[in-house]
């Protein structure tokens, strides 16, 4: 047991990472991710997530990849108590005004219960497939500092008004705002220094950033509290985050055996590049050392766990409990 108090998520399967590939039908499909969401409500997760994407990786194949915000919205008429949120929206993607009117919808659907992720965006396959172009990173990131002006304005003024570079809005009008006061949670993801760290200490109320490699988060931690100290931004008031792959072993087991079905085609060597394959000590020595670097929040994604929920729930009662 640690003193550090830190709160935990979980990504549910949605076809993005090929985790849906055994099941053939939509229908079935989606009933299985009702079940992990469920599944993560009832074992004490604080929220659940789903990304932002409509081609598969590591490579776009003919399968199913559902859409973030019409899940958002469906998991949270399947659940009660746990939050939902995308890791995260790509402003490509959507009208940020248009963004901000959907997020006040989910969140009086949820009754109070989202969390809006937003980033500037990075597969370019995807953009070029569905016809969004695929802006120089210098344009994409300054349209994504639009956008996090106009979200939170659409959020909290009467009638939003701002006029960018990349995006005019004139006198919006957005009623209902949500539930949540003063306005909806808005999670940043990325680690860019000068835009989008910048973006969280002014704009954001969580961020996400590091994929748990503990060096990229203690510099970037820095990097992040002097942002806050140069805006006046109290560095505690944020919600750190970082996203963790995680096979949970048990006491004794071979991981080269234990990944097996996980792995697939994968050698263990491949698959241990993007999964921390340990055990629960193991992974809450890891969790610790976040804690200690200045992370409170850690996203889960488990393999498999659209067909078995065994590792999200020992998981939950094996690290979790801990913290």
């Amino acid at each position: 047991m640690t003193n550090t108090t830190v709160h935990f998520g979980t990504f549910v399967p949605q076809g993005w990472r090929m985790d849906l590939v055994e099941i053939d039908d939509p229908v079935a499909q989606y009933a299985a991710m009702t079940r992990v969401a469920q599944a993560a409500e009832q074992a004490g997760y604080d929220s659940i997530w789903v990304y932002d994407h409509m081609h598969t990786v590591p490579t776009p194949e003919i399968e199913t990849c559902f859409e973030a915000w019409t899940l958002t919205a469906a998991l949270a008429r399947d659940t009660q108590t746990v939050k939902l949120g995308q890791m995260v929206t790509c402003n490509g993607y959507r009208n940020p005004a248009l963004l901000a009117k959907i997020a006040s919808t989910v969140d009086v659907v949820s009754g109070g219960r989202l969390f809006c992720g937003l980033g500037a965006g990075w597969y370019e396959h995807e953009w070029r497939a569905y016809g969004f172009g695929f802006p120089e990173r210098r344009d994409r990131m300054r349209a994504f500092r639009e956008a996090c002006e106009i979200v939170v304005r659409l959020w909290t003024d009467e009638r939003a008004s701002f006029s960018g570079e990349y995006y005019t809005i004139d006198g919006a009008i957005n009623e209902p705002k949500g539930v949540q006061k003063p306005h909806i949670p808005l999670w940043i993801g990325g680690g860019g220094e000068q835009v989008t760290l910048k973006l969280v200490a002014r704009l954001g109320n969580a961020c996400n950033f590091g994929g748990g490699d503990l060096d990229t988060i203690r510099h970037k931690m820095g990097v992040l509290r002097q942002h806050c100290a140069d805006v006046g931004r109290d560095f505690e008031t944020l919600t750190r985050s970082t996203s963790l792959n995680i096979f949970l072993l048990e006491p004794g087991d071979d991981p080269e055996a234990a990944t097996a079905a996980a792995r697939g085609a994968l050698s263990y060597e491949q698959f241990a590049t993007d999964y921390m394959v340990a055990t629960a000590d193991q992974i809450t020595s890891h969790i610790e050392a976040l804690a200690a670097a200045g992370m409170n929040y850690i996203l889960t994604y488990f393999p498999r766990v659209a067909y078995d929920q065994t590792m999200l729930a020992r998981f939950a009662q094996q690290v979790m409990t801990r913290f």
